[in-house]
């Protein structure tokens, strides 16, 4: 935020929020404004909830600064993301931080409705396990399929029947009646690793590698989503010499059905190895079975294929592989392999590449982030604290 002498109390709310400012001396300093308005203004938001007194700090010369945090509140937000047989959830309060978490059998299968309920449900009653209860303020979804960012709308979807164009942020709202979030899962995943790795790798591609393949990007430390949402869709880019196999956008050799895990389970079942889904295969491969193996490192080189013009272009200072595949060696070897191998040296010599530190919650995460920064945006903290005064 640029020094201003007439930030407001929701604008020196975000400076504690992003990490900026940590102090009344802190903020003064940041905004221009005079000790007095700053302290006026912090007891405003101390005393609506939002933040609190957290001791002293060190002193520089002066007196030691009485800290100022964000206040956990009575409230948490529910943030859920999808998969194709389970769903994980979490959730998080004011902070971000993440105070319950778990995994619920719940299949994309069913119908939408269907899901988004039993989503709620179990958002409920993780909540109603915490003591004291808290309140649900509000809930956000992460979804395997290109996600519109104009209106929420679900865009042809792989594996979900029954999805395609809906505006799953209104039904979630109708059943639940809280203000929502809803995103693509790669697009979550990147922000859950940007937030996981405390909001310092400004430049990173997050691939998310399971039943299907995603890609998710950020620039300049904000979520890129392109024109429409679909930035960083890798799935339906055709591979030149990929098997013949027809893809559901119509066309062949798509990396989705060459590369990803439903492909590397099927591929397997082709040699007539009867595997039940990919955490078989990975159990296989973690037995040296040969093929299995094969077929990893396989879907890693032409997953690397891919990543390597988008690391050329994009010049990102990390590579974050996640989901299932990510933790396969012979998966992530086959991606190193295919970016060394054909990107340039510049583009590679400070490149990291590594499984993503934020691992399985880093989807949920990442939506749920998106979603509390919505709520605690500086204009509706300002309209709340005026809409209480007048009351």
């Amino acid at each position: 935020m640029a020094t201003t002498s007439s930030a407001t109390a929701g604008e020196l709310f975000r400076l504690i929020h992003t990490g900026r400012a940590d102090s009344r001396a802190e903020l003064a300093r940041l905004t221009g404004l005079s000790a007095s308005t700053v302290a006026m203004r912090v007891d405003e938001l101390i005393e609506h909830g939002y933040l609190e007194e957290a001791g002293r700090g060190e002193s520089t010369g002066g007196r030691r600064p009485r800290l100022l945090a964000i206040r956990e509140g009575g409230s948490v937000i529910a943030a859920a993301d999808l998969g194709e047989r389970h769903v994980t959830l979490v959730l998080m309060n004011r902070r971000g931080e993440i105070v319950a978490d778990a995994i619920e059998p719940i299949t994309l299968r069913d119908e939408p409705a269907t899901v988004i309920e039993a989503v709620w449900a179990a958002a409920q009653t993780l909540a109603a396990g915490l003591s004291p209860t808290p309140a649900i303020e509000g809930i956000a979804m992460s979804l395997p399929g290109p996600v519109d960012s104009r209106d929420g709308r679900l865009l042809a979807p792989m594996r979900m029947p029954g999805w395609n164009g809906l505006v799953v942020g209104e039904m979630l709202g109708r059943i639940t009646g809280l203000p929502t979030h809803v995103d693509n899962d790669a697009n979550a995943m990147a922000v859950g690793e940007f937030v996981e790795r405390g909001q310092t790798v400004n430049e990173l591609v997050f691939v998310k590698a399971g039943s299907g393949i995603g890609c998710g990007i950020i620039a300049g430390g904000e979520l890129y989503r392109g024109y429409r949402g679909v930035a960083g869709d890798i799935s339906h880019v055709a591979l030149a010499g990929a098997p013949p196999v027809v893809c559901s956008c119509g066309r062949v050799g798509c990396l989705d059905v060459v590369a990803s895990g439903t492909a590397i389970v099927d591929a397997l079942r082709g040699t007539g190895e009867a595997v039940e889904d990919l955490d078989a295969v990975l159990r296989l491969a973690q037995d040296a079975h040969p093929r299995a193996t094969a077929l990893l490192r396989e879907a890693g080189q032409r997953t690397g294929e891919v990543l390597a013009t988008i690391i050329n272009f994009y010049n990102p200072q990390l590579l974050a592989l996640g989901g299932q595949l990510s933790t396969a060696d012979a998966f992530v070897a086959g991606v190193r392999q295919a970016i060394y191998t054909l990107c340039l040296p510049m583009s590679t010599d400070l490149l990291e590449i590594g499984v993503s530190a934020a691992g399985p919650l880093a989807g949920a995460r990442g939506v749920g982030s998106s979603l509390l920064a919505r709520l605690l945006e500086p204009g509706r903290i300002d309209g709340a604290i005026a809409g209480a005064s007048r009351q």
